[in-house]
């Protein structure tokens, strides 16, 4: 869903059957961009498992780029928390 009267830089996006684990952790993850000015999310109601989650960029970036690059970035960090404990796990059962 975009924002009336932007250009792209102001998107709210909806996503479904999720909470705050990955509203918050990917509300982290895209403030990390220093040209997102603003990033937030809420809960539209506690009966309902959807996330309005909004950002709004600075100097024309469209606000897609840093949603997918949060995206893909807490992929990444839950590929190498993973295999971190699978490291260890295994570890662990061995010894």
């Amino acid at each position: 869903i975009q924002a009336d009267g932007t250009d792209g830089n102001c998107v709210t996006f909806v996503l479904h059957d999720e909470d705050h684990t990955l509203g918050n952790s990917l509300r982290y993850m895209v403030m990390k961009n220093p040209d997102v000015e603003f990033c937030g999310y809420c809960i539209t109601h506690p009966s309902e498992s959807k996330i309005n989650f909004r950002i709004q960029t600075r100097g024309g970036l469209p606000a897609v780029e840093p949603f997918r690059k949060g995206l893909n970035d807490l992929v990444g960090v839950c590929q190498h928390v993973l295999s971190t404990f699978e490291v260890r796990h295994s570890w662990r059962a061995q010894g």
